[in-house]
Parts: C-alpha cells; sequence; structure tokens
C-alpha cells in the first residue's frame, strides 16, 4: 500500500535531529499546562505528524520547570558598557556584545535602540542594526533598529540631546534628510514621533507605505485629539507610557488616553505588511500596544496597575536599559549624554538608577527583561501566563511577528526558555540550541 504523506510530514521526516522537551509545563494559547515541545531545524513542530513514523532524537528534561518562548526587547538601547548611539565606530562590536549578554538573560529577540543623534550618526550605525538572526554567534536576534527620536518635542526631550532634536515642515523629505530613506526600509522596524511637531502627522502614513516601518508616539505633549489622529493614521505604539508624554487628565488626557481606545482591541479586520501587526477580528489583540519600563522607578507599581486594567492585550514590558545595564555604578554614555549610574538618594525610595550627570533626569534604566517580569506579576497580581506574554507575544504582535516570535506554536522559532515558578531564567535555547556563557562566548559581570 502506498504511504500518502503530507508536505509537513515530508520535511520532518527529511530534516535533523528532532529534540523533545518533556516533564515540563508549556506556556501556549494564554495559558500553563502539562505539555511537550517538540522542534527540529530551528523550528517548533507538531508531534502528530511523526507518530509511528519517526522517534525523537534527542530528549531534554524539563524538570518540571516552565517552558515559554523567548522574551523580546523592543526598546534597548544598550548594555554591558555598550551604547547603540554612542559607539559609532565599534557598531559590530556593540552589537554582538550586547546580543550575546541578554541573549543568557532570557531575552532572544531585541530592537537596538538608537535616541535623538545627527544624521552622520544615523548614516554610521542604522547600517549595523538592521534584522539579524539569532544564533549562538550571534546571539539574541536583531529584529530591526527603533529610532527614537529626534523628531519629538523638546519640552518632553527627557534624556535627549535638545540641538540634536527636528521638525519635519518638508514632510517625508525631512526623514530623508534625517536618516536616509533606503537606511530606513533596510534596518529600521519602527520609529519613535512626536505626532504634534510640524509635518509628523502628515508623514505618518507616508512613513508606513514608503518604508514599511511601525510609528511609535512618544516623547510628546499631543492633546488627545491629537493622538487619536496619529493612531488612525497608524501609530499603532505609545513609548514608555507615562514617561515623557503629557500627564493624565480627565478632560484632555493626552497619549495616555490612547489605551482605553475601544477597550485597545480590535474590531475590524485588518492586514499589514513589516511594522504593521497583522490584525485579525475577535482574537482579543490590541489595536493599541503600548511599552511600559517597569523597573519601580519610572512608573508607579499602581499606575502600571491601571494601565494594564485598562488595556491588558497591549502592554508591553520594555527596559529602555543603557549601556550600564549588567556593570556596576559609575559613569557612562547615553548617545552624546553623560550618564551616572548608583544609588540616588534625591529620587523616592534611593533606588540604583541612572540618570544625566549632575540632574535628577532618568536615562534609561539599568533593570533586565526578566526582572521586569517578575515586578510587571509583582505590583499587578497578574497570572505567570499574562507577565510572559507582556514580554514575548505582545512585542511579536506590535512587530507584525506573532508566527514566528513570542509564541511556541507550531512553525515558530525554536527560541525557548526554561524558568522556575518564581520567573528566573534557568536555561536558554535559541533556534533550538543551548545557549551558556561558553556557548556564545560572553561571560556577564552579574
Amino acid at each position: 500500500m502506498l504511504s500518502i504523506r503530507c508536505p509537513e510530514q515530508q520535511t520532518i521526516l527529511s530534516g535533523g535531529l528532532i529534540t523533545q522537551i518533556h516533564n515540563c509545563r508549556v506556556l501556549r494559547n494564554h495559558a500553563i499546562e502539562n505539555d511537550d515541545v517538540w522542534f527540529q531545524d530551528g523550528r517548533i513542530i507538531n508531534p502528530t505528524s511523526l507518530y509511528g513514523l519517526r522517534n525523537p532524537d534527542v530528549r531534554i528534561n524539563g524538570e518540571g520547570m516552565i517552558v515559554a518562548p523567548g522574551l523580546i526587547d523592543v526598546q534597548l538601547n544598550g548594555a554591558f558598557g555598550y551604547d547603540f548611539s554612542f559607539n559609532c565606530n565599534n557598531v559590530e562590536e556593540c552589537l554582538d556584545a550586547v546580543s550575546r549578554g541578554v541573549l543568557l538573560q532570557g531575552c532572544t529577540a531585541f530592537c537596538p535602540t538608537t535616541v535623538s543623534s545627527m544624521p552622520e550618526t544615523y548614516h554610521k550605525v542604522l547600517p549595523h542594526l538592521g534584522r539579524r538572526p539569532g544564533s549562538l554567534k550571534n546571539g539574541a536576534e536583531s529584529l530591526g533598529a527603533h529610532v527614537e527620536g529626534p523628531f519629538m518635542n523638546p519640552k518632553k526631550k527627557g534624556a535627549h540631546e535638545l540641538a540634536c532634536l527636528r521638525t519635519a515642515p518638508n514632510g517625508l523629505a525631512d526623514f530623508d534628510n534625517c536618516f536616509g530613506l533606503d537606511n530606513l526600509r533596510k534596518y529600521v522596524t519602527y520609529m519613535t514621533v512626536a505626532p504634534e511637531m510640524e509635518g509628523v502627522l502628515d508623514a505618518i502614513p507616508e512613513l508606513i507605505k514608503e518604508c514599511e516601518i511601525g510609528i511609535s508616539q512618544g516623547h510628546s505633549v499631543a492633546t488627545s485629539k491629537i493622538s487619536r489622529e496619529a493612531h488612525s493614521r497608524g501609530a499603532n505604539m505609545i513609548t514608555h507610557l507615562f514617561n515623557a508624554m503629557t500627564d493624565f487628565h480627565h478632560r484632555d488626557p493626552g497619549i495616555v488616553g490612547l489605551i482605553g481606545t475601544e477597550n485597545g482591541v480590535i474590531k475590524e479586520q485588518k492586514t499589514g505588511t513589516v511594522g504593521q501587526p497583522i490584525l485579525a477580528s475577535n482574537t482579543g489583540q490590541a489595536s493599541v500596544f503600548y511599552g511600559i519600563i517597569c523597573d519601580g522607578i519610572h512608573v508607579h507599581p499602581n499606575a502600571i496597575k491601571i494601565a494594564y486594567k485598562s488595556n491588558p492585550a497591549g502592554i508591553i514590558l520594555v527596559t529602555d536599559a543603557m549601556g550600564a545595564m549588567g556593570l556596576p555604578d559609575g559613569q557612562y554614555r547615553l548617545g552624546n549624554m553623560s550618564v551616572d549610574v548608583g544609588f540616588k538618594n534625591e529620587l523616592e525610595g534611593n533606588p540604583r538608577a541612572a540618570v544625566i550627570k549632575d540632574t535628577t533626569t532618568l536615562a534609561g534604566s539599568i533593570v533586565t527583561l526578566i526582572e521586569c517580569v517578575r515586578n510587571f506579576r509583582k505590583f499587578t497580581q497578574c497570572s505567570i501566563a499574562e507577565a510572559l506574554e507582556a514580554a514575548s507575544l505582545h512585542p511579536a504582535q506590535m512587530l507584525g511577528i506573532q508566527r514566528t516570535k513570542g509564541t511556541l506554536d507550531f512553525g515558530a522559532d525554536a527560541d525557548i526558555i526554561f524558568l522556575t515558578d518564581d520567573l528566573h531564567v534557568k536555561k536558554v535555547l535559541v533556534r533550538g540550541e543551548l545557549a551558556t556563557s561558553e556557548t556564545v562566548g560572553f561571560i556577564s559581570s552579574q
């Protein structure tokens, strides 16, 4: 009798080694349940297509741990002494070090983020910050750059250099003069802008169409009306909610008010390209995503809880980490700005924080993404599944890559983390390969 096999079976049967993770609890479909994870050639596979045809070649005992998708950080300025905006002459070295270091922390993919800079800096660094697959050699996957600024409001510049900020009276041409549209198309995944600045609002749909990038609102004093208009034109993300934007007011909630838009959940079917999420009706996926720096310093725990309760589907945990992450107290750089890291008596609670030198202005964070996950669960009392998805599934949805990242569904990349019940990472796989200090060639000082 002829054996009729589907293409999926034929691919798996002729492929490389098959690995089964067993004796574990797996995060799938918004829940953690007893299950196995099978993968081959760096992809999650469906074991039901193998019954009676092929057994696993390798079995990994999960030892009862939680097995979840690797974490995704969509706002990472640097770490381990490197800064994507400052290290212009050794960007590849910078990317290698940060990628390998954060991989060992459980972050398997990220958007290298640049702060507001001069055009010559963008032309130097962006060609090195495009998409790059994750591997033991490369470290965590680069999902393409996030350019934060320089089209932002000086009134909410935060830790960005005032001299670098720009407006766009000539529309798309000003973005071309700053970045080069070809650089945006090739190397950038999304951009943070202040929609109220001259020319920016009208440029949003053009940037999305011409460059296929996502747009986020931030460092802005936009009114509720302007922010809603920017959202209607395609700006589906908010950069570090509450920070560097107009305070929430009950008559004009500004950008913060977007998280209450239609409960933040999609009502109709839409499709998108790179940087524009694929949005399906009745999926519960957010129409507005918002980053939160969950270090307990940038945003009060109660504010985080309010945002989460308003729009649980849209929350994205980000570190906004800078070059001091993973290193001791001292002097560091964030772009052209000098940053002091240490315990700050002038801030409530005397936290260990990064501030612009001789000021109390926060200059990114020094927190890791898995610490953000633990803090988020503590601050909101959400489930473990919800906490993990806020740093995996949700950022993948925002970027439109949820079929391959932020999930353990069949066909997704085998970027996998093993965690204890108190959410400490014990093991990391990138494309199915075990990442350790030895295999990736990185020794952390933490």
